[in-house]
């Protein structure tokens, strides 16, 4: 996994030291000598990484790294703060900026190289997610990173995985003053419990006695339930090998014990503050979808969605010899109801008509606004006196229940026409059928509305 890392150091050795080892691991490096510079770049997105200094002149490390993660267009990029500082309240004071690592000089191979290779992973993941983001935005879907800024990363739900009781009641004891807490000492039950609940975060101790705490993280990352779950370990300091493997299989971050009660809350809330971003990253792109399918005022499917969708039924149905049958609907002088009581009158009709059709078909049915009052019913394995019944027996209902408009104050009569057509056979084509059943609905309103007429033989 490569990418382009950002080395920020007022040191020019410190700068050729990581540059090289960065190099010869097949990375992107630019580098900046001072945090004003730092800060350039990532807003410009030149950079996927950021191995930050902490010691710096005009700015320092705390402060460039502060200033990354308030702002909306930079919060995503990971940081690692690099330092001589060995000091856990250092560590913390970097976690609690925003950073996602907080390595000490002279820094480790196996530490560095699979640290940055986990990170700039997770960056790609997040970076297509926001390319989907930016293309919801411009339906008028609110993007996320706001929210992501403000967000405390407190109030998550996290899941202990670990067999060793002193460990489990530490961790969940200072967890639980932010979060709310789940321990499962059994590993095959807690691989259940991560797919069962919605989980912000799984905490894996690596020194499971008779399981592979590496083989639990990576079915975690072949369910699709908890693909995208973050994970967070806990290891010994000299198990860094096994730590290093972690990270390739998918493990976020880790924790060395004996763990500090301050760093783990840092940790953790940084991994539930990246789950809640990514989460609402994936709902705003699928919004995005539903929207560009879904008829806004009606809630059904949009004309677009109906006919690309109306093609694959046919195929299916003429491919299996099934029938399969479409109608036609249309809102009897819906242009006097929208003269008479207004527009917004209009629009609770729509919106109670849409209703009544859903309550009228099955699951397999698909259900359209057509456009302005006119609608379209596609049902599969349907043949046309069964569609007939159907449609006879909305119509009914429509005429007999009047409308209500005017938050409810008001009622009117409403009724409807309706066209049936039926499919005819493998060369037949979706524009043929609605064509057909069109024109069905043009001769009911022809011989007076407020009735089904199917297709001429």
């Amino acid at each position: 996994m490569t990418a382009r890392v950002l080395v920020v150091d007022d040191v020019p050795a410190n700068v050729r030291l990581l540059e090289a080892r960065l190099s010869a691991e097949y990375f992107d490096v630019i580098t900046a000598s001072c945090g004003q510079e730092a800060l350039a770049i990532c807003e410009r997105a030149e950079c996927d990484l950021v191995l930050l200094d902490v010691m710096m002149p005009d700015m320092d490390g705390f402060e460039v790294c502060r200033r990354l993660k308030s702002n909306p267009a930079t919060q995503h990029i990971p940081v690692v703060m690099v330092t001589a500082l060995d000091q856990l309240s250092d560590r913390v004071r970097g976690l609690e900026a925003g950073a996602d690592d907080f390595l000490t000089k002279p820094i480790p191979e196996m530490a560095l190289i699979p640290r940055v290779r986990s990170l700039a992973r997770l960056k790609v993941v997040t970076d297509e997610l926001r390319m989907r983001a930016l293309t919801s935005r411009d339906i008028g879907i609110q993007s996320p990173e706001r929210d992501a800024v403000s967000d405390s990363g407190r109030n998550g739900s996290v899941l202990i995985v670990d067999d060793r009781p002193g460990s489990y009641e530490r961790i969940a004891a200072t967890l639980k003053t932010e979060h709310d807490v789940d321990v499962e000492p059994d590993p095959t039950q807690a691989l259940f419990h991560a797919a069962d609940r919605n989980y912000d975060l799984v905490i894996v101790s690596l020194d499971l006695e008779n399981f592979d705490a590496l083989r639990l993280a990576s079915q975690l990352r072949s369910l699709d339930r908890t693909r995208n779950l973050p994970i967070l370990a806990v290891t010994e300091p000299d198990n860094t090998a096994r730590m290093a493997r972690g990270l390739e299989i998918g493990v976020n971050d880790y924790l060395l014990r004996p763990v500090d009660k301050n760093e783990l809350l840092a940790r953790v809330r940084t991994q539930v503050r990246k789950r809640r971003y990514t989460e609402r990253l994936r709902d705003s792109f699928q919004m995005s979808i539903e929207m560009a399918i879904t008829d806004a005022l009606t809630g059904l499917s949009n004309r677009r969605y109906m006919e690309s969708h109306l093609a694959t039924l046919i195929e299916q149905s003429a491919a299996r010899g099934k029938s399969l049958a479409a109608l036609v609907l249309d809102i009897d002088y819906f242009k006097a109801i929208n003269d008479t009581h207004g527009h917004d009158a209009g629009d609770d009709v729509l919106r109670d008509f849409a209703l009544r059709i859903k309550r009228s078909i099955r699951g397999i049915d698909l259900a359209c606004r057509y456009g302005g009052e006119e609608f379209v019913i596609v049902m599969p394995e349907t043949d046309m006196a069964v569609a007939a019944m159907v449609a006879e027996r909305l119509r009914r209902r429509i005429a007999a229940d009047p409308f209500a408009i005017a938050q409810g104050t008001r009622h009117i009569p409403v009724t409807i026409s309706i066209g049936i057509a039926g499919l005819r056979g493998k060369e037949d084509s979706a524009a043929n059928l609605l064509k057909r059943a069109d024109e069905a609905l043009y001769r009911a309103k022809r011989d007076g509305r407020n009735r089904v007429v199917p297709e001429a033989a």
